[in-house]
This record gives structure tokens, C-alpha cells and sequence, in this order.
């Protein structure tokens, strides 16, 4: 039943789409945090999809300690799920992401017109250049940019190393800094086709002031709390 019910998930992802892509390509000219709000619509559709074929919804812990400004979202990543979802969470945001995204059709497409933040994670120095400049215009823009600090999607129970990326962003521009954790992982795997029914749960920490704070610091800090707070998500 749940191999039926992922189809029929994946069915309707593959559907609408496409869609909403050209959507995203077609109002680009618009402001970004409207063209932000009119395409993220794309998010709800697929969350409700979700729990309506898979019987998937989440909660969230901690919805009062999201700021009413832009901010550095700094979250534990496991699944595809947070990539969605955050857009029903969240204020209009943009995400940091590999260059090579780009080039996968009407999706890469539609990051694009949103302004995502594509970056050469190999260029290193140059790297962290073109994300505190861009980075720097998307949060003027009124945006939230999001960032996973372990780059990769991690198995539940493990910790991949958190680099310095999202931090070096905050401290530069003297950003608010918002934490969180989850425990997506437990219901829709990294590279699993079946989705587990059952409620995720999100939990945002205190917004941390990244100002005089020094890129190393405020990465522990994040680090220490998503960490410590992801034990208590565990089998909840």
C-alpha cells in the first residue's frame, strides 16, 4: 500500500511541476518576495498531496521565535521534505545551492528565476565570495536565505561536518540567524522512494544575532543546538 501511495505522490509531483517552473520563468520580472510568495504556492500543493496520498503531515515547535526580517536559516538536512516544506513554514526564501542544480529542467529552471544562490562548491575562497555577495542582495531583497550546513542529506541518528558557509554569510552581513531541526529523515528517506506515514515534527530555536560574532563561533553555536535538540525529535 505504501509503494501504491508513493506513486501516486510522485505522479502528481511530476505533474505539477512543470507548471509551476514555468510559472516561476513567467513572472520573473515581478518583485522577489511577491514572485517568491506566488511560486512557493507550489509547496503548499505539494504538502497537502503529500498527506492526502501518503498520510505525511508535520508540526512545528518554536513558530514564535521566527523574526518579521529576513534571516540565515540554518537547518539539519535528512530529506527531500524540508526543501518543500520550509516554503509553508518560512517567510519567501531562496536556497544555496550547487551550480550544476541549474541545468535540471523546468526545476533548475525555476531556481533560477527565483534567484536561488548557485554556487561552485569547489572554488573555495571564491566560493564564500559569491555567497556573502549574493547572499547580501537576496536578504536586501527582503528574502530568507536558506542553507544546510552539513551540504548533503544526512541518515537520521548521524552528523556530517558543518561548514562554515552559512555562518561566514550571517557574521558578514550581520545577520539574524534562525536554527532548525527535524526529523524528516525517519519518514522520507534520502533516496527512498516510499514515504512512512506519520506527523514530522520542526522545531525552530531563538534567532541568534550573528553581529560581532565571528563566523567559527556562530557556527559551533548552531552546530551545538541542532545537535542537542535533534535527539528529543527522535521517534517522536
Amino acid at each position: 500500500m505504501r509503494l501504491l501511495r508513493s506513486i501516486l505522490f510522485n505522479v502528481g509531483v511530476l505533474i505539477i511541476t512543470p507548471l509551476f517552473s514555468i510559472l516561476a520563468i513567467v513572472l520573473f520580472p515581478l518583485p522577489a518576495v511577491l514572485h517568491s510568495r506566488i511560486v512557493s504556492s507550489w509547496a503548499y500543493v505539494v504538502i497537502f498531496w503529500l498527506k492526502l496520498t501518503c498520510g505525511l503531515s508535520y508540526r512545528v515547535i518554536g513558530k514564535e521565535n521566527i523574526p518579521n526580517h529576513s534571516c540565515v536559516l540554518l537547518a539539519k538536512h535528512q530529506s527531500a521534505w524540508e526543501t518543500i516544506a520550509f516554503q509553508t513554514i518560512f517567510p519567501p526564501q531562496i536556497w544555496v545551492m550547487k551550480r550544476s542544480l541549474l541545468l535540471i529542467p523546468f526545476l533548475g529552471w525555476a531556481f533560477a528565476a527565483l534567484k536561488a544562490i548557485a554556487i561552485d562548491r569547489s572554488a573555495g575562497r571564491e566560493a564564500l565570495k559569491q555567497l556573502v555577495s549574493q547572499g547580501k542582495d537576496r536578504l536586501a531583497r527582503g528574502l530568507w536565505v536558506v542553507i544546510f550546513p552539513e551540504g548533503t542529506r544526512i541518515t537520521p541518528g548521524q552528523k556530517g561536518k558543518y561548514h562554515i558557509g552559512g555562518a561566514w554569510l550571517a557574521s558578514h552581513t550581520q545577520a539574524t540567524v534562525v536554527p532548525v531541526a527535524h526529523n524528516a529523515g525517519e519518514f522520507w528517506r534520502k533516496n527512498s522512494f516510499i514515504k512512512t506515514p506519520g506527523v514530522i515534527t520542526v522545531s525552530i530555536g531563538k534567532p541568534i544575532d550573528a553581529t560581532n560574532l565571528k563566523p567559527d563561533a556562530l557556527n559551533q553555536m548552531v552546530e551545538d543546538w541542532i545537535e542537542s535538540e535533534m535527539p528529543k525529535l527522535r521517534g517522536l
